[in-house]
């Protein structure tokens, strides 16, 4: 059974006054159609995976309300729209129970998430689009940046409209832009943190280039150059080890980590940086494996009396201050500090 609904170049008073009333009408998972000036390309534009994510849907009501018309067709697909609208709204980064939606697209299909997914690669598939950008807020203040499973011209091109950060990242989560390797050319844009004024505009203002440009996969002039990070890898918590964030140690979890973490996010930090505090020797507490799959924790914290610190000068990024976040997803990424692999 289809969970979509499909939408052909909606009214300007159909969509509603404002960001909320726009995912009310849609009513749950959406692909939307836009017929360009041009009609022998499509492009595609994925967002909401993550519920609780909200710029790529606030970007994209003001770009249907302004009754603008792309350069070429358009796909837009917006899919958590229930865990959107779970009260308070853009709470949820899922409903309750159900997998990471950008962790579904690879097989076995075989929950609600992974059917979505597969109807999401179906939908893709059927339009067959020249590119693909997939739009995401980060869960903790932080600058925009790009990401994509290798680099080429058109990978670039695509992560310029958007942002001067591209990441290069092969991880094999099961994450949309995975696709990119096998389909049409797929970048992860993060606009910025969830709840960032600035990451709203920016995501507007990509979007509208990715709308209406002629072209975009021929990198052009643009007013930066990329910064590149290479090959970051995860450090994540166990099962079963508690986190929380505060000021000093807390004895009731197993990690404390500093309230301003977050405010690392792209910075590089040095060895004698304080993180937060962990218990005993700590280094059970994570797991972290790099791109061989080899473990790669030592190479990324230590633990000295009880303070965890960077076990060398890294930069890191994807820092959240979410605790729920940080225990099903990831404490952070890391990179060497001047963006390069993290070597042993």
């Amino acid at each position: 059974m289809r969970r979509f609904r499909f939408i052909r170049d909606p009214a300007t008073d159909e969509v509603g006054t404002n960001v909320e009333e726009f995912l009310q009408w849609l009513g749950g998972p959406a692909c939307i159609y836009l017929t360009g000036e041009a009609d022998d390309r499509t492009r595609a534009l994925v967002t909401l995976l993550h519920g609780n994510e909200p710029s790529g849907a606030i970007a994209l009501h003001r770009w249907l309300a302004s009754g603008q018309r792309p350069a070429v067709n358009v796909v837009c697909v917006v899919a958590s729209v229930a865990a959107a609208l779970a009260p308070p709204l853009f709470s949820q980064r899922m409903l309750p129970r159900a997998r990471d939606l950008n962790r579904c697209f690879r097989p076995p299909y075989d929950d609600a998430q992974g059917v979505l997914a597969a109807e999401i690669l179906e939908i893709l598939n059927f339009h067959h689009p020249e590119a693909v950008v997939d739009m995401h807020n980060t869960s903790g203040s932080g600058p925009s940046f790009g990401v994509c499973t290798y680099m080429d011209r058109q990978h670039d091109a695509l992560v310029s409209l958007f942002t001067q950060r591209l990441i290069i990242s092969d991880l094999g989560l099961g994450a949309l832009m995975e696709i990119s390797e096998h389909s049409f050319p797929t970048v992860t844009v993060e606009v910025g943190g969830r709840l960032d004024e600035e990451a709203h505009e920016l995501a507007y203002e990509g979007m509208c280039r990715y709308f209406q440009a002629p072209a975009v996969l021929d990198p052009g002039d643009t007013d930066w150059g990329l910064e590149l990070l290479r090959d970051p890898i995860r450090l994540e918590l166990n099962d079963n080890v508690t986190l929380t964030y505060a000021d000093k140690p807390s004895v009731n979890y197993d990690i404390t980590l500093r309230v301003d973490i977050e405010h690392h996010n792209f910075g590089a930090v040095s060895p004698d940086t304080l993180l937060g505090w962990a218990r005993s020797s700590g280094l059970d507490l994570f797991t972290a494996l790099d791109a061989g799959g080899q473990c790669a924790v030592t190479r990324l914290v230590r633990v000295e009396n009880g303070e965890l610190y960077p076990a060398q000068p890294l930069k890191l990024f994807m820092i959240t201050t979410n605790a729920a976040i940080a225990e099903s997803d990831c404490l952070f990424y890391a990179v060497a500090d001047d963006g390069s692999t993290i070597c042993d």
